[in-house]
């Protein structure tokens, strides 16, 4: 439903063009979704439930979009936001992957609210300083957990 003309030479997908086409169309966004999220769900259940029986780690953390709009929240123990003020997030993506003020846009646009995500999440990391000072929040809150 996307067509031929997404992909490479090689067969692959060219997230460039896929992700053009999607985020301009609700629809094949949500066709896209919806083929794409259950498997990523139905993987992390599995990873999940071999670390359990496994035994061997203290936590697993997952990082996936709509973690939210997916219910993870039925199948994991906590979730954590980490949050972003909008012009540092703009800026950051803007530098890190060079997207435009519009594509930077239409990506905000396509987000849950703020409120959204505190209304689901637990833990609140705030992500507007340096790494050293992300890192401090995720280890106080990971040592209030053991």
């Amino acid at each position: 439903f996307l067509g031929e003309d997404i992909l490479l030479e090689n067969g692959l997908i060219d997230k460039k063009k896929m992700a053009a086409i999607i985020f301009r169309d609700k629809d094949k966004l949500a066709g896209v979704n919806a083929i794409i999220h259950p498997e990523v769900k139905k993987y992390f259940i599995e990873l999940m439930q071999k670390e359990k029986e496994a035994g061997e780690i203290d936590f697993l953390f997952i990082e996936a979009a709509l973690l939210i709009e997916e219910h993870y929240d039925e199948i994991v123990d906590e979730m954590w936001y980490i949050h972003t003020d909008v012009e540092i997030r703009s800026k950051r993506l803007a530098e890190s992957r060079q997207y435009s003020a519009e594509k930077i846009a239409d990506i905000m646009r396509g987000q849950l609210s703020e409120e959204e995500f505190r209304k689901h999440c637990s833990v609140v990391i705030i992500n507007n300083g340096d790494l050293e000072e992300t890192y401090k929040q995720i280890n106080e809150k990971m040592g209030e957990r053991k």
